[in-house]
């Protein structure tokens, strides 16, 4: 019973969180927001018994990351992309709806499974497992998502010394 209330309380903590991070203005509200949405996530992996993966979460996405990131958006000044931009008046209505048929697809799909959930393997989310499985198949994409990190770093910085 606890565990279905802090489930809840955490997936409510997650979707708010993401909603600031699209819909706030300012990018360093967004960022915080970005960090709080990567913890409940982290939360989650631990309520699964995964608990080696919620540790790689806080320390990878919600520590290494956001640092990169807001990093990059102080580099960057980003003063007059938070300013109000006027939009579109087919974007007021395409964005709702767009919205609510997405939330409703999402909603159809989970009323629509009939099939049973497969059973979790005993060493899910341990360390040996996430290592063998990233250094046996995703070796090659963990390294060019390295690479693409320090490009982008390099980039906002070549960036900002152009600005100033």
């Amino acid at each position: 019973m606890i565990l279905t209330v802090v489930f809840w309380g955490l997936v409510v903590a997650a979707i708010a969180s993401a909603l600031v991070v699209i819909v706030h203005r300012n990018p360093i509200v967004s960022a915080m927001a970005l960090a709080v949405n990567l913890v409940t996530i982290a939360w989650l992996f631990v309520l699964l018994d995964a608990k080696f993966m919620g540790l790689l979460q806080i320390i990878v996405y919600a520590g290494a990351i956001m640092v990169l990131i807001l990093f990059v958006i102080m580099l960057l000044n980003l003063r007059e992309e938070a300013k109000e931009h006027p939009i579109g008046s087919i974007q007021k209505w395409l964005a709702p709806a767009g919205a609510i048929l997405f939330g409703g697809a999402i909603v159809w799909a989970i009323l629509k499974q009939d099939y049973p959930m497969p059973a979790i393997a005993a060493d899910y989310g341990t360390a040996f497992t996430v290592g063998r499985t990233l250094f046996a198949n995703f070796y090659y994409p963990f390294e060019a998502i390295s690479l693409l990190l320090v490009a982008a770093m390099v980039g906002a910085v070549i960036l900002a010394k152009r600005k100033l």
